[in-house]
């Protein structure tokens, strides 16, 4: 009689479990779901990288611009993105990293906490929205600049930023975009790191000094698992890319860059 009640009430348990874990799965497509849809939503307002104006004769334009023709000097404007920021003014840039399922806008709050699980509706959202700090300029005038989003089990947000995890990866993908209203850059790629979430280092974005910023460059070299030398300077503008890492307890990874106007 015992055994049976055992034997029932362990087929009970295994039963919850089972239907705890199937909604558990459930929940988590629709939130990949959800997230896809907003995301196919968001992408027909991605800007085109023909919008890029070459300043001057002598300029270079990056690798992906560089079979367009010359234009006159003059603003980047692109509209599509204008008309998005018309929807959502909390948007202030967009960021595509090609060879990665990294091309979303990024917005800007009052804090790191509002967009952390909340979408451009500004409804409740796991995979968030991808953000810079607070404390950064939105016109990328700062030294450096911090962006952030979660790392997607998935691949998106900034689920694919650990395909830089890899030295092979690293060296042949050296670049993104970054595309304002007005402007349209480059970042062209100097590190791949793992670190812990308050390197206060890394996530300073407050830095003005001249000795401060050549620290910064410093600390960055001499931390990174990979790096290549771009040349950076103190007059130049950084970007630093940060997500989630699973490599130990809290851990963070980030991708850093320099703009390329």
């Amino acid at each position: 009689m015992k055994l049976r009640l055992l034997l029932r009430c362990g087929v009970l348990v295994l039963a919850a479990v089972i239907s705890y874990s199937g909604y558990q799965l459930w929940s988590i497509n629709q939130e990949y779901a959800r997230e896809a849809e907003m995301h196919s939503r968001l992408l027909q307002y991605r800007p085109q990288p023909q919008t890029v104006h070459v300043t001057s004769a002598s300029h270079t334009p990056p690798l992906e611009f560089a079979e367009l023709p010359e234009q006159p000097a003059g603003p980047a404007v692109n509209q599509s993105f204008i008309n998005l920021q018309a929807m959502y003014p909390d948007v202030v840039g967009w960021l595509t990293i090609p060879n990665t399922q990294i091309d979303y806008p990024f917005a800007q709050s009052h804090d790191n906490d509002f967009y952390l699980r909340r979408d451009l509706d500004q409804n409740a959202a796991q995979a968030g929205t991808i953000f810079m700090d607070y404390r950064n300029s939105s016109s990328f005038s700062d030294f450096n600049t911090v962006i952030f989003g979660h790392n997607m089990k998935n691949g998106s947000m900034f689920g694919t930023l650990k395909d830089f995890n890899d030295q092979t990866f690293f060296d042949n993908n050296r670049t993104g975009i970054i595309f304002l209203a007005d402007e349209t850059y480059e970042i062209e790629f100097m590190a791949f790191s793992v670190i812990k979430p308050d390197d206060p280092v890394i996530y300073n974005p407050n830095i003005v000094s001249e000795a401060d910023k050549l620290n910064f460059l410093e600390y960055v070299r001499n931390t990174a698992r990979y790096y290549k030398a771009i040349g950076a300077t103190a007059t130049d503008r950084i970007v630093t890319l940060s997500t989630c890492s699973y490599e130990f307890n809290d851990a963070r990874m980030v991708l850093i860059g320099k703009l390329i106007n």
